[in-house]
Parts: structure tokens; sequence; C-alpha cells
């Protein structure tokens, strides 16, 4: 078996582990073909990562134009505990209000461990009318998790 083959994830390990990170960078294209590259708050929808961010943002620009991205979600701080996943994606960009804050609610319930509160909720839907919601919808996807090797190279 390759070492390649030795290292991938699972649909399930894949789906676990986005689930447990906390960040996705996001690769666009810039209007002069450099990559645009910006770390997001994320959720995973049935195995595909949401996220939002700002209507007027230079990634929503960028996915106007082109809606190819790249993103990315990795953790480990030594080789032998390197764990990611890398997706090529086409991006649809979604502006419907209520899709917009049902998607914003269930982002910041992630990251705040739970309820939110009427306060919360409140402030989510005040920044909803601002914003997008971004469905990475993957065409390619590569994994690794370093630590099937057990530490052997």
């Amino acid at each position: 078996m390759s070492r390649r083959a030795l290292i991938q994830m699972s649909q399930e390990e894949m789906v676990a582990f986005l689930q447990e990170e906390r960040i996705v960078t996001c690769g666009s294209l810039g209007k002069d073909g450099w990559p645009h590259l910006m770390p997001l708050w994320y959720v995973v929808r049935e195995g595909e990562v949401w996220a939002w961010t700002f209507a007027k943002s230079q990634k929503v620009k960028n996915l106007q134009r082109d809606d190819r991205a790249t993103i990315q979600v990795e953790a480990g701080d030594s080789y032998d505990q390197l764990r990611g996943v890398m997706m090529k994606t086409h991006v649809e960009l979604v502006d419907d209000f209520d899709a917009v804050l049902a998607l914003g609610l269930e982002i910041m319930g992630k990251y705040a461990g739970g309820d939110l509160g009427d306060a919360g909720r409140e402030a989510v839907a005040a920044q909803a009318t601002k914003r997008v919601g971004l469905r990475f919808v993957a065409s390619e996807t590569a994994t690794w998790d370093h630590r099937k090797l057990g530490g052997v190279y």
C-alpha cells in the first residue's frame, strides 16, 4: 500500500475532523490572478463546508467573477501529527436573507458553544443583512492524517 493511501482519511474521519476544527482557509482568485487567502469560521452540513462573509468583501467579488476556490482545514504542530483536508470547490453564493440568517445562527452557535440568547440572535440578524452564505461544493478532495504512520516515515 502506498504511503499516500496509508494517510488518507475515510469519509467519516474527514467529516469528524471538519466538525471538530474551527478555521477554514479559503483561497479565491483575485482579479490579477493571484490567490487571495482568508480564514473563515464555518460549519459542516451534510458533508459540505459552509461559511458566511460580508457581501462586499474581496472574496465575494472574486467568487462572483470566478466561482472556483480551494479550501483547507489543517491541524497539528509537528510532522507526525499533521492532519488536514483540502478541497477544490465551486462556491455557491447564497443571498436569501432567511438562509443567510439560519447559517449565521448555526455558525455563531458553533463558536459560542451553544445557545446565543436573545441578544446574540439579534446581533446575528443585524449582521445577516450585510452578509452572504458560501456553500463550498467539492470537485476534488485530498486528506491526510500523519498520525496513521505511527511515527514511521
